[in-house]
């Protein structure tokens, strides 16, 4: 017969997390498969350039097929964090370097950031308009948000785009090509732009990998925020009346926050985490931390929620009888909501629907279905565009590991041809074509115009 052992600790048996009904998301994307059934193709006229020019740049970019495939594949197999991709920028740079162009690394005072340029000299006559080249991947997971096929994407737009503006009657005006690291949890374009990166530029473009073609989807202002609860220790058993307890001010906060949520607008977003709660538990917590993220639609929507989280801390702190250290966008700056342009992204549906895709129009995909990205700060600063390309399943979201399977996956490759063709259309169109570049400003001016990205949360 075996004896007990008086002094082992029982094991509880294991319970897995309860496994989250599908049920919402179902009826999501049966909603959006019914309003897109239901949405009439839009009237978005083919190119506006000369059909020969048109068909040049996308036999350039379909050249670049075997490049980008190896942009792909290396990034994906070799991720890098935010601020730390050093290889996946050193790649780019020398496979524009196999193409005869020369690219700034470490541009604009930032060590894996880059910059390429074509056309007209920074004092020449003619507009700028950027491509955007996203290469970071996340912690852990990799390319799960598919920052490899974006960087393939503008790279082979800017090659296929080369190959037409050497032309002896090439468009005046510039084309630059901007390595932007640092998206992801991050604001590297923000970064980036309070060092002049878009100073001289008059639009800027981008596209990004998806679960379907979308020609423009909600992107959602995002801000960071750390509290720090200040309390007084003291025995949890002898004095407890003698300590104020950060913990207990970090629980009511995280309490708060769940409140509040009841009276936001349907698409504001906040996420905690308690990081920091104490050491023992006979010890009144002296110190707790907490990290979160605030995200809203709208500039001005953020800037409210901001100033409603502030109260829930400084209220936690009230009630506790402790102190609270309130931090936004400590070690990274805000990322502002997307303005799309309208009009520029109606040359990229007709450059997709050259492809062989018809991307999805505004409010077929739910809102609720929506993150964040610091392109919002520039598509502030000049008229911009987001669209998205499909490279998975539907129902496969962004920062899986699912995604990132799909960003090395097989569609992974002819996305990025097809996306290099699409910014390097809307581009040249851009460049050459005054009407177009008129509606797109107008819509920006009637948009609000520029907006004073780095002191507008300081108002």
């Amino acid at each position: 017969m075996t004896v007990p052992d008086a002094n082992a600790v029982p094991h509880p048996t294991a319970v897995p997390p309860a496994r989250p009904s599908t049920a919402y998301l179902d009826h999501l994307f049966h909603e959006s498969e019914e309003r897109r059934r239901a949405t009439p193709p839009s009237g978005v006229a083919p190119s506006l350039l000369p059909a020969a020019v048109a068909d040049a740049v996308e036999r350039a970019a379909e050249a670049l097929e075997p490049d980008l495939r190896e942009v792909v594949e290396r990034l994906h197999a070799d991720p890098e964090p935010a601020f730390e991709e050093h290889r996946s920028a050193a790649l780019l740079v020398d496979v524009l370097a196999r193409h005869g162009v020369v690219a700034e690394l470490g541009a604009h005072g930032v060590p894996t950031a880059f910059r390429a340029e074509l056309g007209g000299s920074r004092d020449g006559d003619g507009p700028t308009i950027a491509i955007c080249a996203e290469y970071d991947a996340l912690p852990v997971i990799g390319h799960a948000c598919g920052h490899n096929v974006i960087a393939a994407a503008g790279v082979g737009a800017f090659l296929a785009l080369r190959e037409v503006m050497s032309a002896a009657d090439a468009p005046a005006g510039r084309v630059v090509l901007l390595g932007t690291p640092a998206e992801e949890g991050h604001s590297g374009k923000e970064v980036l732009a309070r060092a002049g990166a878009f100073d001289d530029v008059d639009a800027a473009i981008m596209v990004h990998p998806y679960g379907q073609d979308v020609a423009e989807q909600v992107w959602l202002g995002r801000r960071l925020l750390t509290w720090t609860f200040t309390g007084r220790p003291a025995h949890a058993s002898a004095q407890p009346f003698m300590g104020r307890n950060a913990l207990d001010a970090a629980t009511l906060a995280y309490q708060g926050i769940g409140l509040l949520r009841q009276q936001l607008p349907p698409v504001d977003r906040v996420h905690a985490t308690v990081v920091e709660g104490g050491t023992r538990p006979s010890i009144i917590t002296e110190r707790a931390v907490m990290r979160l993220y605030a995200r809203s639609k709208y500039p001005d929507t953020l800037r409210d929620l901001s100033a409603r989280l502030d109260d829930v801390a400084r209220g936690a702190a009230l009630m506790t009888g402790t102190e609270v250290e309130i931090a936004w966008d400590d070690g990274a700056l805000p990322s502002l909501p997307v303005r799309t342009n309208a009009a520029l992204t109606e040359r990229w549906v007709a450059a997709q629907r050259r492809r062989g895709r018809d991307p999805l129009p505004p409010g077929v995909v739910s809102e609720t279905l929506a993150a964040s990205t610091d392109f919002g700060n520039v598509s502030f600063r000049v008229p911009g565009m987001h669209p998205l390309i499909q490279v998975s399943a539907p129902d496969v979201a962004l920062h899986t590991a699912e995604f990132a399977d799909a960003a090395g996956g097989p569609a992974a490759v002819p996305a990025a041809v097809d996306g290099a063709v699409g910014l390097a259309l809307t581009a040249l169109e851009y460049l050459t074509d005054d009407a177009l570049r008129t509606a797109v400003h107008d819509e920006f001016v009637a948009h609000g115009g520029p907006l004073d990205v780095p002191r507008y949360f300081d108002a």
